[in-house]
């Protein structure tokens, strides 16, 4: 129930950031237009990428859901993490670089900025917009970070929707805020090349943001272990059981948010029968699937003692 309502609610943040940024792309293009401002011609081009990016991640989230096949025994979790990567490479290829070669343009061929009125307008509505879309992906990232700071919260999160909608939405903001800087500098010098330098600058902001993203993301698509705690707990578990000897690793790997495969290696006292196992290992996975429903597939093998790794190193 829990990982229903976290996953609800990531699909929340996205459409309420889609809904967003799909409005302020068309005002900003249009403001654009009048004005002849490049800052804010970049600030439509980050919003159309930031709205083609939550496209995305509401696709990787429908796809990952798809139920395991003959094909894909383990299930389609991945895809959500292989659509977050590819967020991350729009951000910097869409946002990034198409915004410090449109300054570059602009200091090169300079124009004035026309109707500068608005652009304040539109940059001001924009900030509240995207204010508001960054509250409800905070409020949502609090929810499921608990006691952990927000960047532990962001390193060891497995659910790059939440995270990756903050990390635009604060790129977006401070895009804004360089945007009316710069705009602000070109009126009061004169200087219409401030504007190219405002949308250089925020073209580097969304490439830290694109870095940062895909560095997360990257991990995940490799294969991240599940939380210290819950191998750590399966392990406790299996030593509990009668007949087991030495619980000798725990490994785990995140399919997804909320898909979990682990692997447990086992002594049994060589005095058990093939059904005591069997029992044993039915018991194990009963009590640990109940706990965590999360872990959809647990493999239990039989290893003589001293033949894996200790349960507390292990990972994926």
């Amino acid at each position: 129930m829990a990982e229903t309502k976290r996953i609800e609610g990531g699909r929340f943040v996205i459409f309420a950031a889609l809904t967003g940024n799909l409005a302020i792309a068309v005002v900003k293009f249009v403001a654009a237009f009048f004005t002849g401002s490049s800052a804010m011609m970049t600030e439509g081009i980050h919003s159309l990428v930031d709205t083609g990016n939550q496209w995305l991640l509401l696709y990787g989230l429908k796809r990952s859901r798809r139920p395991a096949d003959a094909e894909h025994p383990l299930g389609y979790g991945r895809e959500l993490y292989f659509w977050s990567f590819v967020v991350a490479l729009l951000i910097f290829a869409g946002g990034a670089l198409v915004s410090i070669y449109e300054g570059v343009l602009h200091i090169r061929h300079p124009e004035p900025i026309r109707h500068a009125f608005v652009n304040f307008l539109v940059l001001g509505l924009s900030f509240l917009f995207e204010g508001g879309s960054w509250l409800v992906a905070l409020r949502e990232f609090d929810r499921s970070r608990g006691n952990l700071g927000r960047w532990r919260a962001i390193r060891r999160s497995k659910d790059p929707s939440t995270f990756a909608v903050l990390f635009e939405d604060t790129a977006a903001l401070i895009g804004i805020t360089i945007a009316a800087i710069f705009i602000g500098l070109t009126l009061w010098t004169g200087d219409p090349r401030f504007d190219g330098m405002g949308s250089i600058l925020i073209g580097f902001v969304l490439a830290i943001v694109a870095l940062l993203l895909g560095q997360e993301c990257k991990g995940l698509l490799i294969g991240e272990r599940a939380a210290p705690e819950i191998t750590a707990t399966i392990a406790d578990m299996a030593r509990r059981e009668p007949g087991v000897c030495t619980v000798n690793e725990v490994l785990s790997i995140h399919l997804a948010p909320d898909q979990v495969v682990a692997t447990v290696s086992l002594d049994f006292d060589d005095d058990l029968r093939t059904g005591q196992i069997e029992r044993a290992v039915a018991g194990i996975e009963r009590r640990v699937q109940s706990l965590y429903p999360e872990i959809r597939s647990l493999f239990i093998r039989p290893q003589a003692r001293g033949t894996g790794r200790d349960p507390s190193i292990a990972s994926v």
